[in-house]
């Protein structure tokens, strides 16, 4: 059995801003050592997606938000999954989730409360962000402060509607999104080496 665990990044971007948010969170993932992402562009869906997420030991999905919801296309990508639901193929693996809107606010929350009710319909263990909140949680807070959007649910970006995505999400914003990467990485490695000595136990 591989001592390795695989992180999938299941995500759709309409305009490249939650793509480098997902890519971040994939960073992050790959900064801890026995962990591999898979990006995965969830508006692909083929048996090449459901495979890699069948394999995967957590899944970090990631959405924008668009009039306060999560986009249609991961929404055709949610319901899609209606068959491995059926199976439970996603039974007991960790989950997380990612949002990015033009508004600091834009009701980013919920989408990152959808996102972590449809991991609860497929019966996956949710992974919060774990991180105190920075920037106006305090008075000499800093724009630059991890979760500078004081989200715990999950990872929250924001991008000026001016601005590609070249340019944003902030860095801030992305440090965060690392963050979410590297913490379901060593979730997931806890879990598989933890399955392991139970079952040498046994």
């Amino acid at each position: 059995m591989s001592s390795e665990v695989s992180v999938a990044v299941a995500f759709h971007s309409g305009f490249g801003h939650t793509a480098r948010q997902a890519a971040a969170v994939a960073a992050g993932v790959e900064a801890v050592p026995g962990a591999r992402a898979v990006l995965l562009d969830v508006t692909v869906i083929d048996d090449a997606l459901w495979a890699a997420l069948a394999e995967a030991d957590a899944i970090i999905f990631g959405s924008p938000t668009y009039m306060g919801s999560q986009s249609a296309a991961f929404q055709t990508f949610a319901e899609a999954s209606g068959g491995v639901w059926t199976d439970q193929g996603w039974q007991g693996k960790l989950a997380a989730g990612f949002t990015n809107s033009a508004s600091v606010n834009g009701d980013k929350l919920a989408v990152l409360t959808s996102l972590s009710l449809f991991a609860a319909q497929h019966g996956m263990t949710w992974v919060p962000l774990g991180l105190p909140p920075g920037w106006l949680f305090r008075a000499d807070g800093s724009a630059d402060d991890l979760n500078r959007l004081g989200s715990f649910l999950g990872a929250m970006a924001q991008s000026p509607s001016d601005l590609g995505p070249d340019a944003a999400p902030a860095d801030a914003d992305l440090r965060t999104a690392e963050h979410l990467g590297a913490r379901v990485a060593t979730a997931a490695l806890e879990v598989a080496h933890g399955r392991r000595a139970l079952a040498g136990a046994r």
